[in-house]
């Protein structure tokens, strides 16, 4: 039976400064560094190395015609970026999964992409939305927002998808169904999203995933949980564990943007504590640690980086919005983290920028 998660606060954890060891290692961000579009919203990236020797991005991007949210619920596709190096700058390739038509599960918006290798195969796992009406233009945007029609078509129907390749470069097929459904009368019943997949060596998959239910009016939706399914393989049969989440405003506290690595000492997950309820501070990073990936223990020190980042120009900016967390693993060991992140004084309506950032960690 699942033992979830069990956290080991200490009495002194923030009245004296304890750190773990991702804060005390994070370097300098790259003012160059990650991937900037022009004319568009840039989102949440996933890398990996390809046996080319690049650094491959996967990132989310949609015009800047639509305001940043909910933009993304109806027009974000997936990019395709490199690199000669992890921190960049990545130059835009290609469109990796984008707009095919309203008749698709995922056809109108592809957004939070991980990338992850199995073998000789590339598996790009999303968060994939569609809705039955005409595109949202420069004519109709003043009509768009959370309570317009696209809105609510498009955040009912947020499922997690795989796309495979044999190349990082493409071209990726795509599922007519997504692997993670809703479930009713569960704690995600309205959605499933924000997935984050680890692949174990004997190819099983371990996935954590945000949620949303029906609240009792059956209209509205829950704040978020999260939770975790496994599967035989990346193409096989997805299974939520347990009927509870590992995270929610009732069990530890809210948090998003969970993400999995492994490296030489086990199971790792960073996440977003969204309401400051675990580390202190609200949006901040937390760190937990598993033997099998199912069940988590946080850490004692829990916070792993705050919005306040220290770039290589000389300048400490605390950035708008500092989200989507990605640690990238080479050689097993975690090298950098990546973010997407927004300027101006934090709230997603405030920013008039937003691109994917990367801070190397202290050799």
């Amino acid at each position: 039976m699942m033992k979830y998660i069990f956290l080991l606060f200490i009495g002194c954890l923030f009245s004296c400064g304890a750190q773990n060891s991702l804060y005390i290692n994070l370097d300098e961000a790259p003012i160059d560094g990650g991937l900037q579009m022009e004319d568009y919203w840039v989102w949440g990236s996933s890398v990996i190395k390809g046996d080319d020797g690049l650094y491959h991005m996967y990132a989310s991007r949609w015009p800047k015609m639509l305001p940043f949210h909910p933009g993304w619920m109806v027009a974000s596709e997936i990019v395709h970026a490199t690199s000669k190096t992890p921190e960049g700058p990545y130059q835009f390739q290609d469109v990796a999964l984008g707009d095919r038509g309203t008749q698709f599960w995922d056809g109108k918006s592809c957004h939070n992409p991980k990338i992850v290798k199995y073998k000789d195969t590339y598996i790009l796992y999303y968060m994939g939305s569609t809705h039955p009406f005409e595109a949202v233009t420069e004519a109709n945007v003043s009509d768009f927002d959370l309570s317009s029609k696209w809105c609510i078509a498009a955040r009912w129907g947020k499922r997690i998808g795989i796309a495979t390749s044999k190349s990082p470069n493409g071209p990726w097929k795509r599922q007519n169904e997504p692997v993670l459904e809703v479930e009713p009368n569960s704690y995600y019943s309205f959605l499933t999203s924000n997935p984050s997949p680890l692949i174990k060596e004997d190819g099983s998959v371990v996935l954590l995933f945000k949620g949303r239910s029906y609240k009792e009016d059956g209209v509205s939706q829950s704040d978020m949980s999260i939770g975790v399914a496994t599967a035989p393989s990346f193409d096989g049969d997805y299974t939520v564990i347990g009927d509870e989440p590992l995270f929610s405003m009732e069990r530890f506290g809210e948090v998003e943007d969970p993400h999995l690595w492994s490296d030489d000492a086990g199971y790792h997950m960073i996440a977003k504590d969204q309401r400051g309820l675990i580390t202190g501070g609200k949006g901040d990073g937390l760190v937990a640690h598993s033997e099998n990936g199912i069940d988590w223990i946080i850490d004692e020190n829990p916070r792993a980086y705050t919005k306040t980042v220290k770039w290589n120009n000389g300048t400490t900016i605390k950035q708008g919005q500092l989200e989507r967390p990605f640690v990238f693993v080479e050689n097993g060991k975690p090298t950098h983290i990546f973010f997407a992140t927004m300027d101006g004084p934090g709230g997603f309506n405030n920013g008039t920028k937003t691109w994917n950032m990367v801070i190397p960690l202290k050799k």
